[in-house]
């Protein structure tokens, strides 16, 4: 079970960390997360360089509430152990989270932990640094249990549909938008991450939609992933952020019906009654738990009940 401060990822923005001015734009965003990127987005010559300008930009941008997050090089390349050891040694202080792509086990994320450890006592941070991981390789849907509880600093799962879909040989139309298959072609997998995430105590979040330009599709695989449990979606465009937000948000109306069920419950058991009805609809304790996760989400985003509630 995670131990790690619980942290708001209704939207995740990608954003290259070989561009001082995409990092300078993302900082002045409102979203709740952002990745700084040292993988798919910066070309190999320019994957060195980026260490410095990620650090920079750490250290000197205001990122406001958002997560800071860096996404490393894949663990199999030569590129991975020394984005670790640059980025949390020259901006360790301002630095959330680690994210790991394509793990495939339980023991690629105890090599992220313990290089975390042995950097975080040689500089003194008494803060520790979190880890995210990327599920998005055959192997780790296989795995995914054993490395959803690999570490206590392990704080979210992120499927990833793309490099998954290339590892299953999955039609690559259904990355960018409906191909008529009936159904979430990717329910399985996501079901599954979400399910070992609920599982441990951590985040499950959603990977990306790469067709930026099209929002109502994208607002559809949003609102797909909330309903299997999913906390928030990445975003690879600025324009996605709003949506993104927006659907793993509850309604003010959600909000209000979440408080009066849990009032209402509580004034039937100190009554002795175990379930009662509310506007036509039962509550019981298995419903309270149920609106217990709007009401904690409500209370992480600032929103409050009405005045009239």
């Amino acid at each position: 079970m995670s131990l790690n401060p619980k942290r708001l990822r209704r939207c995740q923005l990608a954003v290259p960390g070989s561009s001082d001015k995409m990092m300078t734009k993302a900082a002045s965003l409102d979203v709740d997360h952002i990745f700084l990127d040292l993988e798919d987005a910066v070309a190999p010559a320019a994957k060195v360089p980026a260490r410095a300008q990620i650090v920079k930009a750490l250290n000197t941008l205001d990122w406001g509430a958002s997560v800071r997050c860096v996404r490393i090089n894949d663990l199999d390349t030569h590129y991975a152990y020394e984005d670790i050891i640059e980025v949390v040694e020259g901006a360790g202080a301002n630095l959330d989270t680690i994210l790991v792509p394509k793990v495939k086990s339980a023991c690629d994320v105890r090599f992220v932990e313990r290089l975390l450890t042995q950097i975080e006592g040689k500089l003194g941070l008494t803060r520790k640094i979190g880890i995210e991981v990327l599920i998005e390789e055959a192997e780790a849907i296989m795995r995914v249990e054993e490395i959803a509880g690999a570490s206590e600093r392990l704080e979210a799962l992120v499927f990833g549909m793309g490099d998954y879909s290339a590892s299953q040989g999955i039609d690559p139309r259904a990355v960018s938008g409906d191909t008529g298959y009936p159904g979430d072609i990717w329910h399985y997998a996501r079901y599954k991450v979400i399910v070992a995430a609920r599982s441990f105590g951590i985040d499950a979040v959603d990977g990306p939609f790469v067709n930026f330009r099209d929002g109502d599709y994208f607002r559809t695989e949003c609102r797909r992933a909330k309903q299997l449990g999913a906390v928030g979606k990445w975003a690879i465009h600025p324009s996605q952020v709003s949506i993104a937000q927006e659907v793993f948000s509850p309604t003010q109306d959600e909000v209000d019906k979440a408080y009066q069920a849990v009032s209402a419950y509580r004034d039937a058991q100190a009554q002795g009654l175990g379930a009662i009805q509310v506007d036509g609809q039962m509550v019981d304790v298995a419903t309270v738990r149920l609106v217990q996760g709007v009401i904690d989400q409500a209370e992480a985003i600032g929103m409050k009940p009405s005045a009239a509630t």
